[in-house]
């Protein structure tokens, strides 16, 4: 009779564990995962050992600036020579290291929305980027990237000089339900950029992304401060195409309209980043924008300065570029990024 009620407590005790570590198993709080690319991830071939080299620290490195140059009316501004440059860092004249105005191979990203929004474009938006694709020259890459919400951000094309590829990628576009993210967008196509641009080991090539959207954003995981953030550490011109038209006009009391919120926010993409914001109000345009997104990405000047070596590294320094007004006083804009995130001193190895 002991050993019943024994086993029955035992059992009892038992039972109420299991209960317990239930429900904490169904309390325990989640985490929402960063969205990422839909892509496989390739088995890591294995590395040989590696062996100590001799570190050498370099005290500071070449900031190079993508810096376009246009009139009053907007139109480039291509025959300037190096002296009617000035380069100021948080408001200190810098000296010119390396200067050119050649063209430069471009590694771009054409990062297009196929949210239900922008149904009535999409095969003008697809005309437009073969436009865009087919004037590249033999040494530029581009790749294309589909997003819709943050689940759907899709690698269509990898970075290549295949214009066949990406326009067969382009015409595989499809418009698609969902709750847009296009800061997720932007920050995983801004990331994959630079990542590419390293793997090549050349950082004279100019990288940016031509961004076609409605700007508004409904299912982001990255805040803006955080999608700001990476672009300041990135060296990515954004070209934005976008088309607010259609958006709510109507304003809160305290809060803007979608409308005025999506282009604020396209606006500041592309001038944070040297770039240009363009908002056709019919989709005849998009030929030309394209015409003009090819040129501006390939008629720019290439400059370079040292920097102080003596920023802490994080620090955020502003960058501000004048150009030398042109005969009869002509107004000359000088556009490029507003600033860098200082690296500190280099450490390379000595082979």
């Amino acid at each position: 009779m002991k050993r019943n009620a024994i086993l029955t407590l035992t059992l009892i005790a038992a039972s109420l564990m299991l209960t317990v570590s239930a429900v904490l198993t169904q309390t325990r709080p989640t985490t929402v995962p960063a969205p990422s690319f839909k892509t496989p991830t390739p088995t890591p071939t294995p590395r040989p050992p590696e062996v100590e080299d001799e570190v050498v620290k370099i005290d500071t490195e070449l900031v190079n600036l993508n810096v376009r140059v246009v009139d009053r009316n907007g139109r480039p501004i291509n025959n300037l020579r190096q002296d009617e440059f000035k380069i100021y860092e948080e408001g200190q004249l810098q000296q010119i290291e390396f200067f050119s105005k050649s063209e430069v191979p471009t590694n771009y990203t054409l990062v297009v929305d196929n949210s239900g929004s922008l149904r009535q474009q999409l095969d003008k938006v697809i005309e437009a980027g073969k436009i865009l694709v087919n004037s590249n020259k033999p040494r530029d890459e581009t790749s294309i990237i589909r997003f819709v919400g943050n689940d759907k951000i899709t690698i269509e094309e990898e970075f290549t000089s295949k214009k066949q590829d990406l326009n067969e990628a382009l015409d595989n576009m499809f418009i698609e339900g969902g709750q847009t993210a296009v800061r997720d967008a932007v920050y995983l196509a801004a990331q994959r950029v630079t990542e590419y641009e390293k793997s090549t080991k050349d950082d004279r090539l100019r990288r940016a992304l031509v961004l076609v959207t409605d700007g508004e954003d409904r299912n982001s995981f990255y805040t803006e401060p955080q999608l700001f953030e990476l672009l300041r550490e990135s060296d990515v011109q954004i070209y934005v195409i976008g088309f607010v038209d259609d958006l709510d006009n109507e304003a809160g009391f305290i809060r803007k309209s979608p409308k005025a919120k999506a282009k604020s926010f396209l606006e500041k993409l592309a001038a944070d980043t040297g770039g240009k914001a363009y908002f056709p109000t019919s989709v005849s345009e998009l030929s030309g924008i394209a015409q003009n997104i090819a040129s501006e990405l390939r008629t720019q000047y290439s400059i370079g300065y040292l920097p102080p070596n003596d920023v802490p590294p994080g620090t955020f320094r502003n960058i501000r570029v004048q150009v030398v007004d042109g005969p009869g006083a002509s107004k000359r804009i000088a556009i490029t990024k507003a600033g860098r995130v200082a690296e500190g001193p280099v450490t390379v190895k000595k082979n």
